[in-house]
């Protein structure tokens, strides 16, 4: 590892997380809640952390491999919750570290998962920071760094390929940096549009865009107890939920559509199974409460909200699903293992995952009957190559290696095993809400530290897709390259 490189980008993640902080520093200001300090001690020591790494470390080569990379993935996750924990330990509103940890990796990794029992009563300022870490995730810390700073070495491509969510990486235009600022001019456009929307629908400035940076890092942090429920406009209901569905699709197809470009989208066999997932699950769902509802229509928008919701791994929440009928519960449990699109803001296992496994099977099952025969699996429109195929199973061997592993671990004196299971599987797919005891209408706030560290790790290694976050326990990682 080039540890001076890798420390030297660490450095300046700090310091750009320092410049990030003051919005809601402004908010604190503004709103004068007793959060103020608490903003202004960490940015001074974020941003000083920060200075001493980016500045007094002058490595001697400025090339990043593939292994600086993974490391610069890894630990800039890890360091930035920690630091972006701090203004919550400061001001009080979450006094104890590892649940001001927690509260951070899921803010960031747009988990939305929660320590917290009262939400309305804390500072507008934090709350405002809490839900401003998921925007800042949704696309990825890296990219936006890729984006915003100047050219940082000659293989920036490691760092967005460390992050990206897929089993491949391709960049939209040739250099990486114009990528990350079509990437994030896109998600501006989007977040922009939406938070339009939710003024017009009657929010005030503040809920939209606290709403909107939810929506937008599909992560589900609200400022409101009852989530989304609290505002009880149908209007409110359908605009998020059509965001949710939105910003699940890979933002690769919104760049097709600037360049209007219209093959590419025709040909986007993802895009049309992630469409047909949310539609056949919204009608499972309808059907399924139905008999509780006033109406079809209640009973369709509630299903469609919650739908979006978790296949988008959003979680925001109008209704306590966890009282749902068992077949609208396990339509929802299985959404949450799929996720969206890969190179969208969501979690889980990405819809480009199981859509080549299944292909991979099929190929195998005619390989049964035919041995002789040839055959190749294609996604759209494309041959993939077996070491593709062969890292998909790697990692989803993996991931329910986790998903077991942390089952097991939860079972251990924490809780039943709907809850270990569902509470590893949110944090692991970065949903949010589980069933039983992490249902829609509870919290993580009863585990014990050490289970919230393990669920922390989960998230982080959620949203990195697994590889960067394990590789920190590598011998090979640290030693110097």
């Amino acid at each position: 590892m080039n540890y001076k490189l890798v420390f030297r980008l660490l450095g300046r993640l700090l310091m750009m997380e320092a410049a990030l902080m003051a919005p809601s520093l402004a908010v604190s200001l503004i709103v004068r809640e007793g959060d103020t300090l608490a903003f202004v001690y960490t940015i001074l020591i974020t941003a000083a952390c920060g200075a001493l790494l980016g500045f007094l470390l002058k490595p001697k080569r400025d090339d990043l491999s593939a292994k600086d990379g993974m490391a610069v993935a890894g630990l800039s996750w890890v360091i930035l919750s920690f630091f972006g924990a701090l203004p919550a330990v400061f001001s009080g509103a979450i006094p104890h570290i590892v649940d001001a940890y927690f509260e951070a990796v899921s803010g960031f990794t747009t988990t939305g998962s929660t320590i917290l029992t009262e939400i309305e009563h804390l500072p507008r300022g934090i709350l405002f920071w809490r839900s401003f870490t998921h925007w800042i995730g949704g696309m990825g810390v890296l990219v936006f760094t890729l984006a915003v700073l100047p050219r940082l070495s000659g293989r920036t491509s490691h760092l967005a390929r460390a992050e990206s969510p897929g089993p491949t990486f391709s960049k939209l235009l040739p250099k990486m940096s114009d990528t990350a600022k079509m990437l994030y001019a896109l998600y501006f456009v989007l977040s922009l549009c939406e938070t339009a929307c939710l003024l017009l629908a009657g929010m005030n400035l503040y809920d939209a865009l606290i709403h909107t940076f939810g929506t937008a890092g599909t992560g589900g942090f609200s400022n409101y107890n009852a989530s989304v429920g609290a505002f009880q406009s149908p209007l409110i209901e359908w605009i998020i939920a059509v965001f949710m569905m939105l910003f699940g699709v890979n933002f690769a197809v919104y760049f097709h559509i600037y360049r209007k470009e219209k093959e590419p989208i025709l040909q986007s066999e993802e895009l049309w199974a992630y469409l047909g997932m949310v539609l056949a699950a919204t009608l499972a769902v309808t059907f399924s409460i139905l008999p509780g509802q006033p109406g079809f229509f209640d009973a369709l928008r509630t299903a469609y909200f919650q739908v979006t919701s978790i296949a988008s791994t959003t979680g925001f929440t109008t209704a306590n699903f966890d009282l749902w009928p068992l077949l609208a519960r396990a339509v929802l449990l299985l959404l949450m293992c799929v996720g969206a699109s890969a190179g969208s803001t969501a979690g889980g296992v990405k819809m480009s995952r199981v859509l080549l496994m299944g292909k991979s099977a099929y190929r195998d099952l005619e390989h049964t009957l035919q041995p002789r025969k040839v055959a190749v699996v294609r996604f759209e429109g494309k041959p993939v190559q077996e070491a593709t195929l062969s890292q998909v199973g790697v990692y989803l061997f993996i991931w329910f290696c986790l998903l077991a592993g942390g089952t097991l671990l939860l079972s251990i004196r924490e809780t039943d095993l709907v809850t270990a299971l569902t509470a590893t599987l949110t944090t692991l797919s970065n949903v949010g809400p589980g069933l039983s005891h992490v249902g829609p209408v509870e919290n993580f706030a009863f585990f014990s530290y050490p289970a919230k560290l393990l669920l922390s790790f989960l998230m982080l290694a959620g949203r990195l897709e697994i590889y960067p976050v394990l590789l920190l326990f590598s011998a090979n990682v640290w030693k110097k390259s």
